[in-house]
């Protein structure tokens, strides 16, 4: 702070608790991400739009991108921690990420492609917290890879 000759008080007094703080910042990571699998999608082929967003969220750079990456994977355990009203800011971004993926996901109907996209967004997630658990570079790809064909098939259902 003191290269942007901010003070504490200064940065601080521009929310309004630390939990404001903490979802703006939530808020501009799951950005950064959306704008990351965004490039992804807008290169993909045709038709070719759900596997570039899944390939592109559980790619190896994102893996071992643990500050810059998403930020579910990394606090999602920490956001639990905290009481009910606290997430509520959360969960409201964390909502409108998943709503954004909606449109690339087959499905019958509105209800069953969010569903669809629930599951899809959680289960990356999970699979990027597990794998940053390996220390072994072919059993964190493993994990990847595997995980790759699994949602892209499941998604595709």
């Amino acid at each position: 702070m003191r290269d942007l000759r901010l003070t504490h008080g200064g940065f601080y007094r521009h929310f309004e608790s630390k939990e404001g703080l903490f979802a703006e910042a939530f808020e501009q990571s799951l950005k950064e991400l959306w704008d990351r699998l965004t490039k992804a999608i807008e290169q993909a082929a045709r038709g070719g739009e759900l596997k570039a967003l899944i390939d592109a969220y559980l790619d190896v750079d994102h893996l071992n991108d643990v500050a810059g990456g998403c930020p579910v994977a990394t606090l999602a355990s920490e956001v639990a921690r905290r009481p009910p009203g606290a997430r509520r800011p959360f969960l409201r971004v964390l909502r409108a990420h998943i709503g954004r993926m909606e449109q690339y996901i087959p499905a019958e109907n509105a209800e069953r492609r969010r569903a669809k996209a629930i599951s899809l967004y959680t289960g990356m997630a999970g699979t990027l917290t597990v794998a940053r658990a390996f220390t072994e570079e072919q059993d964190r790809r493993a994990i990847l890879d595997g995980a790759k064909k699994f949602y892209l098939a499941a998604a595709q259902r």
